[in-house]
């Protein structure tokens, strides 16, 4: 058999093709314009204070806001090691695989394969009075297929795949900043229960000392039994606080390890005294959380891919353009099949308009815009956690600044209670009773002070985290 080329047969299809080209202006999908959001961020920050420079804290890189060395290399240790970012990393990678597949839009899809076909016919058939047995076919064949992107759908698409891909680098961002954040205070709070744990000890030696002193005094019939007792209470209850801030210590040590993905360790550390933030505490204008917070712009790309996902049901219910071709090589009989005489091809064009199809388009628009909508209200209550999340951390900020005077102001005070009352006990004009008192308030004071310099350095992280600092 001899298949015949003639080039008057893809005069239609050759002018099918032509009309796509030209109507590939005519879209119907959308631009995404980002919403207002004039009422979301008007007066976020909930200060009297309201910034007006764009430069945020920010914006400074963590190597610069922790001067601690080893903090720096246990940042530097997470940012390579923590197995959340490396999670977070091949979901990039996944999402970058679909960015690829979606710019590929526009290409046509192409096939080629070849075929061995043995058909065996009715005697009685048609085909079975010509041929005795059956047939054997042999066939090399390319399949071609290429829609025409009349209304955008195919650009929406590719623009949807990129703003996900967007949205993944962002969640990676997003990981990032809380990673750092969340060593940092870790780190610190490790400071500052090495911190409790100096001033236990030194407490635990004093009263101690303070045990024989008041045997002393029993002795000399100054106090009772009771007043010993007492003070031996006082001394063991210390040493058991002791073991509590052991105890805090090598949990947070172990929550450090997997911070950093390593095993179960002890960390070198510095002291809680060496912490300084040296950096001003700026806070930029509201909008800046735009560009800055990974979460807010993971949730605008996310508003992003269902803008055009909704342009994508919206083309949907328009009418596609489809040019399809095959061709190749086809003969009966296998030592024939690469000769120029089995030759074939094929081109169709076909402009297919959707009528009725169970309502499933129709659905599928409705539920993408009620997406977008779901998208745009989650956008806007990212931007509203974040400005609540910076509006607490300043407010946290400022509060433990002036907390700390007040702070040591009352240890000092108690710290001069105890030695009074302990001079004025071995004198005989004062009870043990007052002695203790003053000592366990002393205690309870001084660790509120090492409690009050962690929150400082806490809130400003945190500040630094709800700006959206670190990334970069």
């Amino acid at each position: 058999m001899k298949t015949i080329i003639k080039h008057r047969n893809f005069s239609k299809p050759i002018l099918l093709l032509v009309v796509a080209l030209t109507l590939q202006g005519c879209f119907v999908a959308q631009e995404y314009a980002r919403p207002e959001l004039n009422a979301e961020t008007e007066a976020l920050y909930r200060t009297d204070n309201l910034p007006t420079d764009s430069v945020s804290i920010a914006d400074v890189s963590w190597k610069t806001l922790f001067t601690d060395t080893y903090l720096q290399q246990y940042v530097e240790e997470g940012l390579q090691n923590n197995m959340d970012v490396r999670i977070a990393l091949q979901q990039i990678v996944a999402a970058e695989a679909y960015a690829k597949q979606g710019k590929a839009g526009y290409l046509p899809t192409l096939d080629v394969g070849a075929n061995y076909t043995r058909q065996e016919f009715s005697e009685n058939s048609q085909f079975g009075s010509i041929f005795s047995g059956g047939t054997d076919t042999y066939d090399i064949t390319a399949n071609l297929s290429w829609e025409a992107d009349l209304w955008g759908k195919i650009r929406s698409g590719k623009r949807a795949t990129q703003a996900a891909y967007l949205q993944s680098v962002a969640g990676h961002q997003l990981v990032k900043t809380q990673l750092i954040s969340s060593i940092a205070n870790t780190y610190y709070n490790l400071l500052a229960l090495d911190a409790q744990l100096e001033v236990t000890k030194q407490t635990i030696a004093t009263r101690e000392s303070g045990v024989e002193t008041i045997k002393a005094l029993k002795d000399a019939g100054q106090v009772t039994q009771v007043a010993v007792d007492q003070n031996i209470a006082q001394y063991n209850n210390a040493k058991a606080l002791q073991v509590d801030i052991e105890t805090a210590i090598f949990k947070t040590e172990n929550t450090l390890s997997i911070l950093l993905g390593k095993g179960p360790r002890n960390f070198e550390r510095s002291s809680l005294d060496l912490q300084k933030i040296e950096e001003d505490i700026t806070l930029g204008v509201p909008a800046a959380l735009l560009s800055n917070r990974p979460d807010v712009m993971a949730a605008e790309y996310g508003l992003m891919e269902s803008f055009e996902l909704t342009n994508v049901a919206n083309s949907n219910l328009y009418p596609s353009l489809t040019l399809t071709a095959s061709g190749g090589l086809q003969s009966l009989e296998l030592d024939k099949l690469l000769n120029l005489n089995s030759l074939f091809a094929t081109v169709v064009g076909g402009l297919t308009q959707p009528l009725l199809n169970q309502r499933k388009l129709k659905t599928q628009k409705e539920v993408a815009i009620a997406q977008q909508e779901q998208a745009l209200l989650q956008f806007k209550k990212t931007l509203l956690v974040a400005g609540n999340e910076v509006s607490n951390a300043l407010f946290s900020y400022e509060s433990e600044i002036k907390k700390f005077e007040f702070r040591k102001s009352e240890v000092e005070a108690l710290r001069q209670a105890e030695s009074n009352s302990e001079i004025l006990l071995k004198n005989g004009y004062a009870n043990y009773l007052d002695l203790l008192t003053a000592r366990q308030s002393a205690l309870s004071a001084e660790l509120n002070v090492i409690n009050s310099k962690l929150n400082q350095l806490v809130s400003i992280v945190d500040l630094y985290e709800a700006l959206g600092g670190g990334w970069r």
